[in-house]
This record gives structure tokens, sequence and C-alpha cells, in this order.
């Protein structure tokens, strides 16, 4: 159970770097002499084929907030996170089925022109400048400083900061030579993640199964995992009642039973998945048969996360509980990961140590991508080069994507944004949560309502943000513990709390009423609207078969853990 790395995993990590950067370098190579357009670079001009596109979305999403964040919380809670990554799946059905074919017969690259062409300019100048700061100071930052932790510390404990320039140049050479690159090298790194995670997995259980002296068989440690943790296998965590104690508290707040799936978890995912640059990008370049395959198979691939990113955090608390994991210092849930890769065997070690390493540059680059597009096609060439031509356009991409990681380093290089301190999950989900209301009330009606307006929009957003703050901050001191806001009170922060799937609920809700009253109050034809027909909502025969698949599993999960 040592825990530093030995010859044998480095090697099999410079193998894992050598693959990604020769493949990568051929497909820049022959991008380079095939396209020579910002289209191409930013999108990679509709080459992408389905199973890319798929790769390059899973890849880009799982990254160290799940490895890292997902496992804790699947220390902390058990199961139930899992509902994030099964309902990301039906909302990718969502996506693939209904908002991908209004993106793409409307020719929308980016999701500020969205706005634009369906709103006006001010809406769309307004949520570019936000995306840009939150892909920077949130999911930047973030995912680069959680990884760093995770890697240093099987590495030691000592090289923080050079493991955290390395993760950021080796995702700066992927990223800089445009969507293509990050797409396809992004195959390579979904294979890696999703073999390595297999492998801690497998190591996990077969662990738990020898510590309880049942043999080495991963069956038998799943079914110690169930019998010493039962609680960890519940879909819905019950509401707390007067005698509950402040963790049963603290988990219901965390992850609020029934009410989660009545709006918070649905606005989380259906934003993230359609209405985030970041994630539609791959998408948007394709036709829409390649994008909905691409999407679905990246829905599928999703049911398989759970195994990846939360079973070693079960895992870990068995252990932990039992007295068998004394790497784990003070129960840290955002810990649980890295001290499950201490048992693994030399080489699977390494191995487990390129699929994080995957996963979290793999996310970096497609991050800095979606940023270096964002700038310079919704800012940099429509307010400060406006007749920047196609090799300039390039040119202020990289450079965008060299500045935004610049300042992700800078800002992370000690903490600065206080990351560390509330558990990267949380501080991902605390920070992302008050924006998204109000963003996806704005996609959605903009998509489905022909009459919103300009106006709602602008309204809608600022609303939703200013809603968020007020039922996570105000709304608990103003009404205590109130039924009907069903809050709980957290000793940590000595105050009541709402579960911030309910407040995100609230906040959507009330933005969508003031978004609709403020459209009735405008013209009844609104010019800008798109135009939609049913003929854009069907789907070919296999797509169909390949959506009553995903939606069969994941309700034979839901009835198996209910």
């Amino acid at each position: 159970m040592n825990q530093n790395l030995a010859f044998a995993d480095y090697a099999v990590f410079i193998i894992y770097f050598i693959v990604v950067s020769v493949y990568g370098y051929t497909v820049y190579r022959k991008r380079k002499q095939d396209e020579h357009d910002a289209k191409a670079y930013f999108l990679a001009e509709g080459n992408l084929t389905w199973w890319a596109i798929g790769a390059s979305l899973i890849a880009s999403n799982i990254s160290a907030e799940q490895f890292i964040g997902m496992s804790g919380e699947g220390f902390f809670l058990g199961i139930a996170v899992a509902a994030y990554e099964w309902l990301a799946a039906v909302a990718l059905i969502i996506v693939a089925v209904w908002f991908i074919p209004v993106y793409l017969k409307n020719k929308i690259y980016t999701m500020p022109q969205f706005l634009k062409t369906r709103y006006n300019e001010s809406t769309a100048l307004i949520m570019a400048v936000f995306w840009l700061f939150l892909y920077v100071f949130v999911n930047l930052t973030s995912i680069l400083y959680l990884g760093a932790v995770a890697i240093n510390k099987l590495a030691g404990g000592e090289y923080l900061h050079v493991i955290m320039l390395g993760l950021a140049i080796f995702a700066l050479f992927i990223s800089l030579g445009g969507m293509k690159v990050v797409a396809y090298t992004d195959v390579i790194q979904v294979a890696v993640l999703i073999i390595g995670g297999l492998v801690t997995s497998y190591i996990a259980l077969t662990t738990v199964a020898e510590a309880f002296g049942v043999g080495q068989n991963a069956i038998a440690g799943f079914k110690v995992l169930m019998q010493q943790a039962p609680e960890h296998f519940k879909m819905i965590i019950p509401k707390p009642t007067a005698t509950s104690s402040q963790l049963e508290i603290d988990k219901y707040l965390t992850f609020p039973g029934l009410l989660s799936y009545a709006a918070g978890i649905w606005i989380i995912n259906l934003n993230y998945w359609g209405c985030n640059q970041y994630i539609t990008q791959r998408a948007l370049g394709a036709d829409l048969q390649t994008a909905r395959t691409g999407i679905l198979f990246a829905g599928m691939l999703k049911l398989l996360m759970p195994l990846i990113v939360m079973l070693p955090g079960i895992a870990a608390y068995v252990l932990y509980t039992s007295g068998h994991l004394p790497q784990l210092e003070g129960g840290v849930k955002d810990e649980a990961y890295s001290a499950i890769l201490t048992f693994l065997p030399t080489g699977l070690k390494g191995l487990s140590v390129a699929a994080l390493t995957a996963a979290i540059v793999a996310s970096l680059a497609g991050k800095v991508n979606s940023i270096s597009t964002i700038y310079t096609l919704d800012v940099h060439k429509k307010y400060i080069q406006k007749n920047a031509g196609e090799k300039q356009q390039v040119n202020i991409g990289r450079l965008a994507v060299f500045v935004a990681m610049l300042l992700a380093v800078l800002f992370t290089w000690n903490d600065v944004l206080g990351i560390g301190g509330v558990g990267g999950f949380t501080y991902i989900q605390k920070y992302t949560g008050f924006i998204s209301p109000g963003v996806f009330a704005m996609f959605f009606l903009g998509m489905f309502w022909k009459r919103t307006t300009g106006t709602a929009a602008i309204v809608g957003v600022i609303l939703g943000f200013l809603l968020s703050v007020l039922f996570n901050e105000y709304a608990p001191a103003l009404f205590g513990n109130d039924t009907l806001l069903y809050t709980a009170y957290h000793n940590g922060k000595g105050a009541f709390e709402i579960p911030f799937h309910i407040c995100m609920g609230l906040s959507f809700l009330f933005t969508m009423i003031a978004m609709i009253l403020i459209s009735f109050a405008g013209p009844k034809v609104n010019p800008k609207a798109f135009e939609i027909d049913s003929e854009m909502f069907k789907v070919k025969p296999q797509t169909t078969v390949l959506i009553v698949i995903t939606l069969l599993i994941i309700a034979a999960l839901y009835v198996k853990f209910w």
C-alpha cells in the first residue's frame, strides 16, 4: 500500500503521454494541411464522427470534480449522487431530440450567437462576458486545482505546483491545435479514463472483500458494501425530522430527497448539456444525425460513470469506518479517491493516474477551446477588431487559450479562490447554480415560445441570479425552519439553510413567471423568433432504439436502488 508512485507507474504514465501527444500532433498536421479557416479551428468544420463527438463530450465532462468531487460525495452521500449521472443521460436524450435541431437549423455556432439571433446584442454580450468569467475563474481553476492536489498526493505530496504547470502545459499543447485535435485526442482520453476508472473500482471492491474476509472477488466486495453501508445504497435521502442527527441534515441539504427531482437536478443537467458552449460546441459543426448519434452515445457512456467515479467513494467509506483506510485522515471526503488509489499495485496505479490526468487534461482543453471560441467570435471580432480575417481569428483564439490558462494557473497557485475550503464538487455546484435558473429559462423560452422578448431575456437572467442569492442567503434567515421552504438547521454555518436544489427550483419558477408576463406585455409577433416545425424533431428508427435502451437501463437502476 505504498502511496508513492514507482518506476513502472511513471513508465505507464509516460506511454500514455506520448500516445496522446503523437496522435494529437498527427491530427493537427492533417488539419493544418486540409483546413485553414476559423470555423475549422473552432468547430472542426463538421468533420467530427459520432463516436468522436460522444467520446469528446464525456472526456470534457468527466474531470477532477467528478473523479475527486463525486467520489467524495459517494463517500458522504452514497448512490444518491449517481442521479447526476443517470439523469444526465435523460437530459442528453432531450438535448439530442429537441435542442440540437433548433441550433443546427438556425446555424448557431456559439451560445452568445444564439442569444443575439434570438434576442439582441445586449443579451449576447452580457452572457458572453459572464461565461468567460465563469469558465476561467470557476471551471478552469477548480479542474486544475483539484486535479493537481489529487495527483500530488499520490506522487508524495511535494510537487503541487510542478504538477499544476504540467497539466496546464499539456492541455495547452492539445487545445492550440483547435477543436478537431481536442475532439479526436478525447477519444484516447475517454478510453484511458474509462479503463483506468474501471480498474480502480475493481481493485477497490476486491480490497473491501479481502478486508472483510470474503476472498478477493469484486462481486463479494460489492455485497459487503451493501451490507456495511445500506444507507449508502438509497437513491432518496429522507427529509430530516426534529430528532435527526447533523449528518442526516447535512446529507439532505446536499441532496434533498424527492424534491431534487422536482426541478433542481433537471435545471443543472439541461442547462449544462443543452445551453453550455463547452458541451454543445462538439455537436454544433456536425449534421443532425451525426450530432444526435454522438450525443446519445455520450448518454449511454454516462450510465457507466457512477461505477467509475462514485463506487470508489463508497468503498473508501466502508474501509474508513471499519479502520482499514488510515490514509484517509479525518475522513475528508475529497481525499477518498486518492486514498483508494493507494491500494493499487505498481503499474495499475500509473494507469489510474493516467486516467485521472486524461480526465483533467481533456476538460481543460475543451474548456479553453470554448473560452477562445466565445472570446474570438462573440467579443473580439464584434467589438474590438471587426475586420479580423480568418488567420487573425485563429491567432486571436490561440492567444485567448494561453491567457485563459495563465489566469487559471495564477488563481490556483495558492488556492486564491478558496476551492479547497468548500470541496471541489460543492464549489462548482454553488457558483454555477446561482445563474443556471435564469440562463436555462432564457434558452428554454427562446427556443420553444415565439413570443419571448429580448427584454424578458435580460430581466430573466438578472432576476434568476438575484432570486438565487435571495433563496440561498436571505430567505432562510427570514423564514427559519419553515416547512414550506424545507429549510434545515446547519450547525456548521450556525444558521438555517435551504437545499440549493430547492433554491434553484424556486428561482426558476419565479423567473419563468416574470419572463412570461413581460413577454405578454410585448408584441404578439416577434420577428426574431426561431422557425420550428415538427419535421425537425423526428428521429430515425435506430435513434429510437438507442433512446429506449438507455431509458430502460435507467429505469432498472432506479427500481433496484429506490
